[in-house]
C-alpha cells in the first residue's frame, strides 16, 4: 500500500481517517532508528574488547585454581545481579555442574545438616586423640556419653566422607599395606604423556617473625603446573590432605599416580586411606634421596630465590599473597625450560586443544 493516500485507503476499506492516522502515528514512533555501519563496527569492537578483558582477568587471577566450591558460592551470591550463564562462562564452570551442585545442596541449611556440621570437628578431634584407633562404634559411644544425640550410622558416614578410617583389628593388614605403599613407582620418570597422569607433592617452610609457615604444593608433571597449594602453621596430615582435596576437586583426575616423600603427613593412615577412597595410587621417594622428587625441589628453590627471599614482609598476609602471586606467575607467565620455554598453562592448553581437534 506504499504511496497510497490515507483518503484512498479510508474510502476503499471503510475505515475512519482518524483511526488510520492514530495507527500510523503509533507505529511510526516505535520504529527503531537505523544503525549505521560505523556504529555497528564500534559496538562489535567494544564487545570484542570486553571478551578479551574477561579472558585477561581469568588468566591474571587463575580462575581455575579457585576451589570449585568457592566458585559455586560466588555464582550463587551474584545470580540475582547477573545471568547464571554469564557467571558460569566467566568462572569456567559447567552450567549443568552448577545446577547439580545446587540440587545436591538444597537442604544444606536444614537442622540435620547444621547438626552434622557441628559434629564433624568433634568427631575429628576424638578420632585423632585416639591415635586413629577408634572406629564409629567407640566414637558414637563417647558422643552419647557426652550428651550428643546422634546415630552410629551418621557418625560412620561423617567419618567415611572425611577419610577417617580406624586401624581397628586390621593392624596386620595395615602393616603389610605400609610396606607396599612406600614403593617408588615413579622412579624419576618425570616426563609423562598427558595431564593428570602423575602429580608430585612436597612441603617446604618459610620462616618469618620466629614462626614457620609450611607450604604444601602439588605439581602436575605433564606441564609442570601447580594444581594446588595450601599454607599452614603446622606440617600435618591435615595440610597435605586439604591441599590434595583442593586439587582433586578442581581437576577430577582418573588413573592418577601421586608421588611424594615418606613424611608422616603423606604416609599417615588418614591420608593413605583418603587416596585409596579416591582410587589414587601412591609412589614414594627413597629415604634421603631428594633426586627422586627433584621437580618439587626445583620449584621450591625457584619460588624462594625469585620471590620469598627477595621480599621484606611485614605481615602473614603479605607472605600468603606473595606465594599466591608467584604461583599465578609461575603457571601463567614464567617460561619453563622443560617445556621448550612455554608456560605451564600454555603447554597444557595446547594438549587439550589438540585433543579437542582430534575429536572433531
Amino acid at each position: 500500500m506504499a504511496g497510497t493516500s490515507i483518503a484512498a485507503i479510508s474510502k476503499k476499506y471503510g475505515i475512519a481517517r482518524s483511526t488510520l492516522y492514530i495507527w500510523l502515528k503509533s507505529h511510526t514512533s516505535q520504529s527503531p532508528e537505523a544503525i549505521s555501519k560505523r556504529d555497528h563496527f564500534r559496538l562489535k569492537q567494544k564487545c570484542d574488547q570486553q571478551e578479551k578483558a574477561i579472558e585477561i582477568l581469568c588468566l591474571a587471577f587463575n580462575v581455575e585454581s579457585i576451589p570449585l566450591a568457592d566458585r559455586y558460592n560466588f555464582i550463587k551470591d551474584l545470580s540475582d545481579q547477573y545471568s547464571i550463564s554469564l557467571l558460569c562462562k566467566t568462572l569456567k564452570v559447567a552450567k549443568g555442574s552448577y545446577f547439580n551442585h545446587i540440587l545436591r545442596n538444597k537442604n544444606e541449611n536444614t537442622l540435620a545438616a547444621q547438626k552434622r556440621a557441628e559434629l564433624t570437628p568433634i568427631i575429628e578431634k576424638i578420632f585423632h586423640e585416639s591415635s586413629e584407633i577408634y572406629g564409629s562404634g567407640k566414637i558414637h559411644a563417647i558422643l552419647k556419653d557426652r550428651g550428643y544425640k546422634v546415630s552410629q550410622d551418621t557418625v560412620a558416614d561423617i567419618m567415611h566422607k572425611n577419610g577417617w578410617f580406624a586401624i581397628g583389628t586390621g593392624a596386620k593388614k595395615l602393616y603389610l599395606m605400609n610396606q607396599e605403599r612406600k614403593e617408588n613407582i615413579l622412579n624419576q620418570q618425570f616426563n609423562v604423556s598427558r595431564p593428570n597422569e602423575v602429580w608430585v607433592s612436597d612441603v617446604t617452610y618459610f620462616r618469618y617473625n620466629e614462626r614457620n609457615y609450611y607450604i604444601c604444593v602439588i605439581i602436575d608433571l605433564y606441564a609442570r603446573k601447580v594444581v594446588g597449594y595450601k599454607i599452614s602453621l603446622s606440617n600435618s596430615t591435615q595440610l597435605t590432605k586439604a591441599t590434595f582435596k583442593l586439587a582433586f576437586e578442581i581437576r577430577q583426575p582418573t588413573d592418577l599416580l601421586f608421588h611424594s616423600d615418606q613424611g608422616s603427613n603423606y604416609t599417615s593412615n588418614t591420608f593413605v586411606e583418603y587416596l585409596r577412597y579416591c582410587n589414587i595410587r601412591q609412589s614414594f621417594s627413597r629415604k634421603s634421596v631428594p633426586y627422586d622428587n627433584s621437580v618439587m625441589e626445583s620449584f621450591f628453590k625457584s619460588m624462594k630465590t625469585e620471590k620469598l627471599y627477595r621480599t621484606n614482609f611485614r605481615s602473614e598476609r603479605e607472605i600468603k599473597m606473595a606465594v599466591k602471586d608467584y604461583i599465578n606467575y609461575y603457571n601463567t607467565n614464567r617460561p619453563h625450560s622443560m617445556l621448550n620455554y612455554q608456560t605451564p598453562n600454555a603447554y597444557e592448553n595446547k594438549y587439550f586443544s589438540k585433543q579437542q581437534n582430534q575429536q572433531c
